[in-house]
């Protein structure tokens, strides 16, 4: 599906109704009343609920031996020194644990332990579960394009984000 850039006229009532639309859908996946149950259902209750930044970081760390602490931040669009309170929290709940990098001892890694592993496809099975039966609303080709829009959503996104934030640097 081609990229095409199209200005919206913020007068224009059209545009103004549709991006009220997007934003309205967009707080209620973020904020809507079944999120907290949705929330249980994906990320578990009790004694082995984990959070969702924990699985964040969770789907990195069970794809590698072990990653550096920017590493992570990069991968998870965080500052450093929110990253190393990420990783202590895995830590405390012996989700990730701290190894010392083969080539120098200096330099200590992060690694999931095998807990975190286990409880990370726990999660991404009832994470793929519930999306599947959600995509299951949609016809292929809706599928199809709905995937095609919010990729390109997530990217234009992202876009005007660092545009706008270079405005305050």
């Amino acid at each position: 599906m081609a990229t095409t850039e199209t200005p919206t006229n913020l007068t224009n009532d059209l545009d103004l109704e549709t991006a009220g639309r997007i934003g309205r859908s967009w707080r209620e996946i973020r904020r809507g009343a079944t999120q907290s149950t949705l929330r249980d259902v994906i990320y578990g209750v009790g004694g082995s609920a984990i959070e969702p930044g924990q699985m964040d970081a969770l789907d990195l760390l069970v794809t590698v031996e072990s990653c550096r602490m920017g590493d992570l931040a990069d991968y998870l669009h965080i500052d450093p020194s929110t990253a190393t309170r990420a990783v202590q929290r895995l830590i405390k709940d012996n989700l990730a644990e701290r190894v010392k990098h083969g080539g120098d001892g200096r330099v200590v890694t992060i690694a999931a332990t095998e807990r975190g592993r286990r409880i990370h496809s726990e999660v991404a099975e009832r994470r793929r579960a519930v999306l599947l039966d959600v995509m299951s609303e949609f016809t292929e080709s809706e599928r199809f394009a709905l995937a095609e829009y919010l990729e390109r959503f997530q990217k234009a996104m992202d876009s005007v984000v660092e545009r706008r934030s270079r405005r305050y640097r």
